[in-house]
């Protein structure tokens, strides 16, 4: 795939959090496009060409449009946070301040280890997926870095003791 479709990432096209138009419905060349993409993002262009039966042009194109519309958002590698040296992951549910969402999430996207974050409904505000060298460094960003923020009124901690990446559809 060309760099500058690659260089969409936490910078590019859309963000999440943009006011954009509304969504434009995907047609099965589109959907066929995103699947192939999510299992490999390094796939050539003339490789989703051929998989998907049109040209390359209408290849390039389609995937173009996708990126400026915000529908791919960047391409990324998926990590084995264990052989990364990640060894401790966790699911934090934190209750916060109503009203207080913005700052908090620019708070918690500053955390090193933070790995996906979400306003949620329920018993709890926000869902919090971090990854950390151990337990005691897990157990740090939770006490000191995490409660410490004046908008969290609580936190609760689920350890994460296996996870299995979801491949696309075939």
């Amino acid at each position: 795939m060309p760099d500058e479709q690659m260089a969409n990432g936490p910078g590019g096209a859309a963000q999440s959090g943009d006011l954009r138009a509304s969504a434009r419905p995907l047609d099965s060349i589109d959907r066929d496009i995103l699947r192939l993409l999510r299992s490999d993002g390094r796939a050539s262009i003339r490789s989703v060409a051929e998989r998907v039966h049109v040209s390359r042009a209408n290849a390039y194109a389609r995937i173009n449009r996708l990126i400026d519309d915000g529908v791919i958002r960047g391409f990324s590698a998926r990590v084995d946070q264990e052989r990364a040296g990640q060894g401790a992951s966790a699911y934090i549910t934190l209750k916060i301040v109503q009203d207080s969402w913005r700052s908090v999430r620019e708070k918690l996207q500053q955390l090193p280890g933070a790995a996906h974050m979400a306003l949620v409904s329920g018993d709890f505000d926000v869902l919090l997926l971090v990854h950390t060298s151990d337990n005691r460094a897990l157990r740090d960003l939770v006490l000191t870095r995490i409660q410490s923020i004046p908008e969290v009124l609580s936190t609760r901690t689920l350890l994460v003791f296996e996870e299995t990446d979801l491949e696309p559809e075939a």
